[in-house]
């Protein structure tokens, strides 16, 4: 028998309340008497942009090690000091060499004629260090000597200095470009020839530049190969006279020829020189161009080597040039690229 009365029965239940288990109610499902709604579609990523994808896990950094904390610290405190070096060597003053002329003792003189005697004349070193650098003479070495004997050699000069300037002095031995002098008094200084050639490819193959002065400027032709006028005025009739009583005062016009890296250089297409030699370029020498040429005769006034940064050679003397007056060639451009090249190869 039932305890329930029939008004009970009669009542309607109510609702019990969902267990905390149980899912919740889909939101979107019909109730009872509806129509069953359909579920909106899925916008499609719009054309050119990815799918929204998930955003990776964090990963934190890996600890940051002694060993790494040190090599950091070290690894900056040499780009320090590689930076400070580096400025030093760019403002460090510049180190310029130039050959010694030789004065070869006189048979029986007494003091200093009887000695032999190394120099460089007073003009050409102040032309140089008028750009504020500092000047070597480099004298001959003697690994061989009985009385001296060293262990310096004209490389360690290449290697240490900045550049090296070949100025003027006595003619080029004949025999240094395997020929025979036409006259007793054009047998030059062969002793000088061997000491400046050896000079001459130390620094061509040290990478530093090598500005020649008028003998140097020979030297330079004969050392890959060319060959010189012994005289001028006996070899070259229709040339004028490129020496006389005046010295540094007598002149002559030049020109450049086509291409000449030297006339962009000074800014000009003809100039005025001086004119102190009776020997000249004759046959070029290999991998050499000419610059200039004298204006009247075309006897080669300047050259340059093509496989080197700056080897040049010029056949007058632009030491002399500021006090001759305006009317010569301002060779300080000239002087200011050699000093340039000096300073970007002396690494």
């Amino acid at each position: 028998m039932s305890d329930i009365s029939d008004s009970e029965a009669n009542q309607p239940s109510s609702p019990r309340p969902p267990r905390p288990d149980a899912p919740a109610a889909d939101a979107t499902a019909p109730t009872q008497g509806q129509q069953p709604q359909q579920a909106a579609p899925q916008q499609a990523p719009q054309q050119g942009q990815p799918p929204h994808a998930p955003h990776p896990a964090y990963s934190p950094p890996p600890p940051d090690t002694p060993w790494a904390q040190t090599w950091r610290l070290l690894g900056a405190r040499f780009k320090a000091m590689s930076d400070k070096a580096g400025r030093r060597i760019m403002q460090r003053t510049l180190k310029i060499g130039i050959s010694a002329r030789i004065f070869h003792p006189e048979s029986g003189a007494k003091g200093l004629r009887g000695k032999t005697l190394q120099y460089l004349e007073e003009s050409i070193a102040q032309w140089v260090m008028s750009r504020d650098v500092l000047v070597f003479m480099i004298p001959t070495v003697n690994t061989n000597g009985l009385v001296h004997p060293s262990n310096i050699r004209l490389r360690d000069y290449a290697k240490h200095l900045d550049g090296l300037v070949l100025q003027g002095g006595a003619d080029v031995s004949p025999q240094s470009y395997a020929e025979a002098a036409t006259r007793p008094e054009w047998n030059g200084d062969r002793v000088r020839d061997m000491y400046e050639l050896e000079l001459l490819h130390e620094f061509i193959e040290a990478g530093k530049p090598v500005l020649g002065i008028c003998r140097g400027c020979q030297l330079i032709n004969v050392a890959f190969g060319g060959s010189l006028y012994q005289d001028i005025a006996t070899d070259v009739p229709t040339a004028i006279a490129h020496v006389n009583d005046l010295y540094d005062s007598n002149y002559h016009e030049l020109k450049f020829p086509p291409g000449s890296t030297l006339a962009s250089l000074v800014n000009t297409g003809s100039a005025v020189v001086n004119s102190i030699h009776h020997q000249a370029v004759k046959d070029l020498g290999r991998d050499l161009s000419i610059e200039a040429v004298s204006g009247t005769d075309n006897i080669v006034e300047a050259i340059r080597y093509r496989k080197a940064p700056f080897v040049m050679g010029l056949q007058w003397h632009p030491e002399f040039h500021r006090a001759g007056g305006p009317e010569l060639l301002d060779c300080m451009p000239i002087l200011d690229s050699f000093l340039r090249t000096a300073r970007e190869t002396r690494f």
